[in-house]
């Protein structure tokens, strides 16, 4: 049987699916800096034949992704701004820069979400907040640390303070100094994206990545949360080009 490959190459993991008929697989994840022989390692794993693969990569170059998938399946894709899509995202800028990840998310809202403004929020590695309209046009996005990578910073660049992972509760004022660098990276990214909420009131509000769970229930507003924005948007590419 012949089924479809999806591949997102983050910056600190690699996921990999397989997916065939509108279905999607066990979730395969390797924090290994091979991210290449890790999908090879996967695709090897299963008697099915592959028929397209579909790659998003923001962390090496496209070149050695091609040169090792492209003998493995019938059709590789690696997403690009120039990728033909499903829906025109309308990007009314210079594209070249813009991560495959923040194109595949961004698509999937622009898929799923038809005729409302919305913001996407990915908790990853670094916390990027995109902009899709009713149009579904892309406007654009910012970038800036995720918790986990704020976490690091402080332990990174300072002398004493520890590399933690946060408590599930803790004060909103830390009296430790676990506790005050819990509150302060976490309560510092719940403000930085109500900020964005209070200024856009009448946008539909999308959590997506890893740490989305853990900021959804902590904001006080209605959001759409999944962990996988940039794997629906390569499945939707998927579709598409089996059509």
């Amino acid at each position: 049987m012949e089924t479809n490959l999806l591949v997102d190459i983050g910056n600190t993991n690699a996921k990999v699916v397989f997916y065939y008929n509108g279905t999607m697989g066990r979730l395969h994840r390797s924090s290994d800096r091979d991210a290449v022989a890790f999908i090879k390692s996967v695709i090897q794993s299963t008697e099915y034949e592959v028929n397209t693969i579909v790659v998003s990569n923001v962390r090496t170059s496209n070149e050695p992704v091609k040169a090792a998938l492209e003998p493995l399946c019938k059709k590789l894709i690696l997403l690009d701004y120039k990728t033909p899509l499903p829906v025109d995202l309308g990007y009314g800028f210079d594209a070249t820069e813009l991560g495959a990840d923040r194109i595949a998310a961004a698509l999937a809202v622009a898929y799923m979400f038809k005729g409302q403004d919305c913001i996407k929020f990915d908790f990853g590695t670094a916390l990027t907040v995109d902009f899709i309209d009713k149009e579904g046009h892309y406007l654009g996005g910012n970038i800036s640390l995720g918790m986990r990578s704020r976490f690091r910073a402080l332990n990174e660049f300072t002398g004493l303070l520890p590399y933690i992972t946060p408590d599930a509760e803790f004060p909103p004022v830390g009296v430790t100094t676990t506790g005050a660098m819990s509150a302060g990276v976490v309560f510092g990214l719940i403000f930085e994206v109500e900020g964005y909420i209070k200024r856009y009131p009448q946008h539909t509000i999308i959590f997506t990545g890893g740490d989305s769970f853990y900021f959804a229930h902590r904001i006080k507003h209605t959001v759409f949360a999944t962990q996988d924005m940039v794997l629906q948007g390569l499945a939707i590419i998927a579709d598409f080009y089996a059509k």
